[in-house]
């Protein structure tokens, strides 16, 4: 194997990676509704990840390099779920419609009790 045909085969699995991550993303944001600002930190994320310039370099300090990397993901993550809740919250209280529309608060009808 030359190294034309390991870059080739490289290229091809990065790319099949990047393809599921994002195809992860979109199912995400349309399964959990989560804002476009979610989304661009998700990107941004992916970015850091990828990017071959790190706080902490995995070639100097092998497995431990990979902490700054988690702690990026662990802290993107929690704040996309903070997010997504709140929205949610929003949501079912009425203040925003499920299109993320202000002013879509649910009028009672002659049914209900006030």
């Amino acid at each position: 194997m030359d190294f034309g045909d390991f870059l080739r085969v490289t290229l091809v699995v990065m790319g099949v990676l990047v393809v599921l991550v994002l195809a992860g993303i979109g199912f995400a944001m349309w399964r959990y509704r989560i804002p476009p600002r979610g989304l661009v930190a998700m990107f941004a994320a992916l970015g850091y990840l990828v990017f071959p310039v790190d706080v902490v370099p995995e070639a100097l300090l092998g497995p431990l390099g990979l902490a700054d990397d988690a702690g990026v993901l662990a802290l993107v993550a929690v704040w996309v779920w903070r997010l997504t809740r709140a929205r949610n919250r929003l949501v079912e209280g009425g203040i925003i419609g499920p299109d993320g529309r202000l002013g879509h608060r649910r009028r009672p009808r002659d049914t209900d009790q006030v």
